[in-house]
């Protein structure tokens, strides 16, 4: 068996702080971003129910980060020699983000047991132990487990003729020992050796978590304890306190070459077939499960002591989200006031309002619907003759699918690109591209190499003798589930040249041809990094030339190294820095000399931020973009994103004076970057008012609201 990789570890291994140290690694800011999510399921001051929904995000979080990342740095950790930007081996990579998962773990686990649990009992939210349950709810349970569960359960016994099964990643599984009683001839038919057998039931993921008690609909019991509870019915001489949970976590990060490909579709099929057998990377199993099963369980898995994470409390607390969407208005936030700009209710054609004027939308504070409306518009206008679209996440119940195959329907030429590759959507995404083709919508699957990550539509319109492009640049997806949680922003257009470049890039997708030049859009990978580092170039020359320079970005994630030592000398030669990243950021803060004019926040609340938007101070004449791509190499060479440039005056001032000022002066969920890596919540100054931005957003009545507030946007970012 592998050396664990804890015992490779050694402080020596990390290098001297110079010029390492100028970075965040990568891994450890991504841990650090869910620390921050699990702060807000700590939180008192919350509404009972959002801290359970918390505590779920938080889980599913740090799930995804053993698929994703961790068999990655594994794979890395033999190679003593490879170091990361900031000076870290992969060995102190993983000891590192191991520790502190570990430590977050306890956290929420206690949190759980002494704090959320009992709180919801206190507020009439019940989750039983079996043995609280009256004479009267055991018997029900009983039959419930014999027509409802019973059925679809299948005990597996390890032993000379049945090999250790099969383990589903994700899922909740029962393990005991048993000791069978059967008469010798069996036994030695069978080769039995031992005076037990080990025995595993996974739960199907299909089965209900949480039972409803007597059909209340605040009172239940989790699954395991009930299958526990009668597992003498499934495994004779089986005793419930031998009973013992745990799960795997399988990586899902699977390689593949998309060159060798004959059909990207079936590839992927294939893709997703193979995820269900990754190697396991992580094993989870309740606290009162005795050695000798943690040992066999990490023997057959071929895991070490290092992947195994013991539970105190109830396993795979993502199931939770059942319990925070339970009909209970006043344990949770009240709901978004959604407001439908004025413009949009006055019956007039989408396409004539745009062609008036860009316009700026702010999701989920404005709702998605104005965007399946001018969808809908599109696919009963006579005079739309195209529609083509960028679909990275849909969703299991989008509605732009079928508004898409009603256009096609109707004799419009609809082109749709649909990205396979979006991890975890991909089968939402293979289902609809499927629907899509048989409909006869042209569908396509983007380029070699490239995951297409640009949320843009084009729809052509006749209109007398021209032919005219509307268009629609987002920062977020077209998935209406995701635009209610998450912030994003759009703009629509009928620029010419904006929407000559729309078409363009459709080409570019469709065909290859990639153009000489853009007129106004940035798009990776062709031109989105080198004007990045020209716009910020050109600030750091403004200041060192004494012209008004000023660069604030928000976005999701930075750990891009050529950004960033970009703006480590812009801020030496004197450009104040703004960044609102909500993850990953590896730029390290108040470096002396280094990074002193930068600061960096992070805003974490009910709402998911999404949007990025980039301000450039340009001596006055001020820049700003908005749309799908964050500072990082992958969005940076390896995606296809498109920033597109604000140009309307009302609409820059207010994302400048307005949005972003906003975020900056928010000091309720407002997170402050250290130069050590770790994050200082913000907090108002003595006499200063509270400031939370999502909320205060929620009182936009208009599209660039005149009445709104404006904030001092220099004293802000001074």
């Amino acid at each position: 068996m592998a050396k664990p990789i804890t015992q490779l570890y050694s402080p020596e291994f990390v290098q001297s702080p110079h010029p390492q140290a100028l970075f965040i690694n990568r891994d450890l800011s991504l841990v650090e971003f869910y620390r921050r999510v699990l702060n807000e399921g700590l939180d008192r001051s919350l509404p009972l129910l959002e801290r359970v929904k918390f505590m779920a995000i938080f889980s599913s979080l740090i799930d995804e980060f053993f698929m994703v990342r961790v068999s990655g740095l594994k794979e890395k950790a033999g190679s003593m020699s490879e170091v990361s930007p900031d000076g870290l081996t992969a060995v102190d990579q993983f000891v590192s983000v191991r520790q502190s998962i570990r430590e977050m773990s306890r956290l929420q686990e206690r949190c759980m047991q002494e704090d959320i649990l009992p709180a919801l009992s206190a507020s009439g939210i019940h989750i039983l132990k079996y043995h609280d349950l009256s004479d009267t709810e055991m018997d029900a349970f009983r039959d419930y487990f014999g027509t409802r569960i019973h059925p679809v359960l299948t005990p597996q016994a390890v032993d000379p003729s049945h090999p250790f099964p099969y383990l589903s990643g994700g899922t909740l599984n029962i393990g005991l020992y048993i000791k069978p009683k059967l008469n010798r001839r069996i036994e030695q038919a069978l080769h039995l050796n031992s005076d037990q057998i080990f025995v595993r039931m996974e739960l199907p993921a299909f089965l209900p978590r949480f039972i409803p008690v007597d059909g209340r609909e605040d009172t239940f019991v989790l699954i395991e304890d009930i299958v526990a509870a009668n597992i003498g019915s499934l495994v004779k001489d089986a005793e419930v306190t031998h009973c013992h949970f745990f799960r795997i976590c399988r990586d899902a990060d699977i390689e593949f070459r998309e060159s060798e490909a004959a059909d990207l579709l079936e590839m992927m099929e294939e893709n997703l077939r193979k995820r269900r057998f990754g190697t396991v990377v992580r094993l989870e199993v309740s606290s009162s499960m005795p050695g000798q099963m943690i040992e066999h369980l990490s023997s057959q898995l071929g895991l070490q002591d290092e992947d195994i994470y013991l539970v105190n409390g109830p396993l795979k607390v993502t199931d939770f989200f059942e319990i925070a969407n339970l009909n209970r208005p006043e344990l949770k936030y009240a709901p978004i006031r959604v407001t439908t700009p004025e413009i949009f209710t006055s019956g007039r054609s989408a396409f004539h309002l745009i062609r008036e004027n860009d316009l700026m939308l702010h999701h989920p504070y404005m709702p998605y619907s104005i965007i399946t409306d001018l969808i809908a518009e599109a696919a009963e206008d006579p005079d739309v003759l195209a529609i083509k679209m960028c679909l990275y996440r849909l969703g299991a119940e989008s509605p732009i699918p079928p508004l898409l195959i009603k256009a096609s329907e109707k004799g419009k030429q609809v082109t749709v690109l649909i990205e396979l590759k979006a991890r975890f959507d991909e089968g939402n995404n293979i289902g609809w591209a499927k629907k899509l083709e048989e409909a006869g919508v042209h569908v396509i699957y983007g380029l070699l190499g490239l995951k297409t990550h640009a949320k843009n539509t084009l729809i052509v319109r006749r209109e007398g003798d021209t032919l005219k492009r509307y268009v629609h640049a987002a920062t977020g997806n077209y998935n209406p589930q995701t635009s209610a949680a998450y912030t994003d922003l759009g703009l629509l257009t009928a620029d010419d040249a904006i929407g000559q470049d729309v078409s363009d890039l459709f080409n570019f997708l469709t065909v290859y041809s990639q153009p000489a030049s853009f007129n106004k859009l940035l798009v990776a990978p062709i031109n989105l990094r080198e004007r990045m580092l020209e716009l910020i170039g050109r600030e750091t020359e403004n200041a060192r030339n004494g012209i008004p320079a000023r660069i604030v970005a928000k976005l999701n994630r930075l750990a891009d190294a050529e950004i960033v030592q970009a703006l480590y000398d812009a801020s030496q030669a004197g450009v104040e820095i703004d960044l609102i990243v909500r993850g990953i950021c590896t730029l390290r803060p108040g470096i002396p000399g280094v990074s002193d004019n930068i600061r960096v926040r992070s805003v974490v609340g009910r709402l998911l931020e999404h949007s990025r938007v980039y301000y450039f101070e340009n001596g006055g004449n001020y820049e700003v973009y908005m749309g799908s791509s964050d500072w990082m190499p992958r969005n940076l060479d390896r995606r296809v994103e498109i920033l597109t440039p604000v140009d309307r005056p009302s609409i820059r001032e207010y994302l400048k004076n307005h949005y972003l000022a906003t975020y900056l002066a928010d000091n309720t969920k407002a997170w402050e970057l250290r130069a050590d890596g770790t994050y200082e919540k913000a907090a108002a100054d003595e006499g200063e008012l509270s400031r939370n931005g999502q909320e205060e957003f929620q009182g936009d009545l208009g599209l660039y609201p005149a009445e709104t507030k404006v904030e001092d946007f220099d004293r802000l970012i001074s």
